[in-house]
């Protein structure tokens, strides 16, 4: 079968009849008894889950980093919540949304686990982070810590801070490969001064999918004084963890990616003891210093997206939360594996299955990134992102639930014979 016709029959599966929310449950129930490592492997189980999803035949799209599309129930249940607010209006705006919004932020801390009045839902990880930096109360000298792999948006916010308040910023780079935890959080030590007020981290890096030791950073930097503020983008609905147990001081999230809420929604945590010293992005008239709804004031905003974070959350549970990380992680492993130490071929992900989940980096010998990915895509209908500096250099790769295993094996197939020439 030519690679076209394999792609075309791909594509047919997501265009197959949806399973209905009853039968998904019924499906999954089914498999309960399996252990989530065991069944991370299951085609048969994950064949039904891709079932769920209208797939694009023109392209195999490992390119789900930057937006996870919804499966067809999160979808249709979108389209009917747009239907909710345009038939109610005003009623709704007016009446019904606060509460609605109340409903979501005690189901969003629950999946987190932290304190619902110490979350509130925005507009995207950029938004939540850049309030932080942006509200934060510096003064001229002042010091804060980052690292070249964060997030450009944030980077740009902390520079706008040095040149508007006198902020000092002070930038590491994390390796691809470290050796411990200590390394990692020595690196981010050796860079505090008396002067430092904030250390930003990521919780998985964005690049390479590293996943960072953020407790013992938060550990550190705490007996130091200073607080931490941590880019969860990829990390909710992405692989589990508990907020309660990270000890950050911030955390802000897109749910748009691994949750896959439509396009619109993130979530930002602020511990209880800072909310009052944060300055909001847009005036609030809650005068209450220590709500934190005071922080995310938007004016009207499209609040079909917030309605669907419910149904987003539903839908997580049902696939099971340790269900998906696995099968995420399953899926890096399965093609990184193959190709890791082949002649050529560079991974910029770490080897310790603890230290990654579904995402990784990959470069080819003597090939840009960009060009990397413009090849992968104009001769092998795979799409991708090249990713180029940040002592990172190849194309991320970040497969999701729906992936098949032949559709990895293409992947392989394709870096293997760029590899040799």
């Amino acid at each position: 079968m030519d690679k076209r016709t394999f792609l075309k029959s791909l594509g047919l599966l997501g265009l197959a009849a949806v399973p209905s929310a009853y039968g998904l449950e019924k499906w999954i129930d089914l498999h309960s008894h399996i252990p989530p490592k065991t069944l991370a492997g299951d085609e048969d189980f994950w064949s039904e889950i891709r079932a769920g999803y209208r797939l694009k035949p023109d392209y195999i799209n490992l390119e789900n980093g930057f937006y996870c599309m919804q499966p067809e129930y999160i979808l249709e249940a979108f389209i009917k919540n747009i239907r909710e607010v345009n038939y109610e209006a005003s009623f709704y705006m007016r009446g019904v949304q606060h509460e609605r919004k109340r409903e979501n932020v005690e189901r969003l801390a629950k999946l987190v686990d932290c304190n619902p009045d110490e979350l509130t839902i925005t507009r995207n990880t950029t938004e939540s982070l850049d309030l932080i930096i942006g509200g934060f109360p510096w003064k001229e000298g002042d010091e804060a810590i980052m690292a070249e792999q964060d997030y450009g948006a944030m980077l740009n916010m902390f520079k706008q801070v040095a040149k508007r308040h006198g902020v000092v910023n002070r930038i590491l780079s994390v390796p691809n490969h470290p050796s411990s935890d200590e390394e990692i959080v020595k690196l981010y030590e050796d860079a505090i001064t008396d002067k430092t007020k904030l250390i930003m981290v990521c919780h998985m890096i964005n690049i390479s999918g590293q996943i960072l030791p953020v407790r013992k950073i938060c550990d550190m930097a705490h007996k130091r004084g200073v607080q931490v503020m941590v880019d969860g983008a990829h990390a909710v609905a992405h692989f589990t963890f508990s907020l309660e147990e990270l000890d950050c001081d911030y955390y802000g999230a897109s749910l748009h990616k691994w949750l896959s809420v439509p396009l619109g929604a993130g979530l930002l945590y602020v511990k209880k003891k800072h909310i009052p010293n944060i300055w909001p992005l847009i005036a609030s008239g809650n005068v209450d210093e220590e709500n934190i709804m005071r922080l995310n004031h938007m004016g009207t905003h499209p609040v079909h997206t917030e309605i669907t974070v419910s149904d987003a959350i539903d839908y997580y549970y049902t696939i099971g939360p340790k269900r998906k990380e696995e099968r995420l992680r399953y899926l890096q492993r399965y093609w990184t594996d193959q190709v890791r130490g082949k002649t050529g071929i560079i991974l910029n992900t770490p080897e310790d299955p603890e230290r990654s989940c579904g995402i990784a980096n990959v470069g080819i010998e003597g090939i840009n990134p960009k060009d990397l990915a413009k090849i992968l895509m104009d001769k092998y209908r795979i799409f991708t992102v090249g990713i180029g500096g940040q002592n990172v250099l190849g194309c991320r790769i970040t497969p999701n639930v729906y992936t098949s295993l032949e559709e990895l094996d293409a992947l392989v197939e394709a870096l293997m014979e760029l590899a040799n020439g």
